[in-house]
């Protein structure tokens, strides 16, 4: 199995490298593996600009590193889909499960996958809801997000179970990932197509 690392630069910059290193280690531990993966050996980005760094990797070697400018993609609103049976624990380069949901986005910028009643993740972040005190992410996401956890160890962030019927209860809804860290979603969640 191929799997990726995603880490910001900014002007040759490398951000929470520690986050994505504990994220790789976890990963080839799930795989049996005990090859020993370094990425800060691996990266030197461009100095100038911000970049996405891509470190494909499986569980016995780095097999690529790319570089790519990023733009901020713009996500307003996003599409509930219900998906019982997804799995994307471990951040793979084979995004087809999540590609194919992605489909029934409809006239929304990205998908809100609802698992076992459950919220999980859209199909380039972690969630996060605001109850008017807390920020709140769910305690089962499909990918645990490097920006995720680190929010989590820094409180700002609690964890919590939410439940497809609870999005109702939360003035806001925000997404978050390595790249564009913390992005509040501004027109939130359009409900129509989960089914029981």
């Amino acid at each position: 199995m191929q799997l990726i690392e995603t880490i910001k630069a900014l002007n040759g910059t490398l951000f929470h490298l520690e986050y994505h290193q504990q994220r790789l280690q976890r990963s080839l531990k799930v795989m049996n593996s005990h090859a020993v993966l370094n990425l800060s050996a691996v990266l030197s980005p461009p100095d100038q600009g911000l970049i996405r760094c891509r470190v494909l990797y499986d569980e016995h070697q780095i097999i690529d590193v790319s570089y790519h400018p990023y733009c901020v993609r713009t996500i307003d609103t996003l599409q509930a889909v219900t998906d019982n049976t997804i799995e994307y624990s471990l951040k793979s380069a084979d995004r087809s499960p999540l590609d194919r949901l992605f489909l029934q986005r409809g006239d929304a910028d990205d998908i809100l996958i609802i698992k076992d009643g459950l919220v999980t993740d859209t199909t380039i972040a972690n969630v996060v809801f605001f109850d008017g005190v807390h920020w709140l992410t769910p305690l089962s996401p499909l990918l645990m997000g490097t920006t995720r956890h680190r929010l989590i160890d820094e409180r700002k962030i609690i964890e919590d179970e939410i439940r497809v019927e609870d999005i109702s209860h939360f003035s806001k809804v925000a997404i978050m990932n390595a790249m564009f860290g913390f992005y509040e979603v501004k027109n939130g969640i359009i409900l129509p197509n989960i089914k029981d």
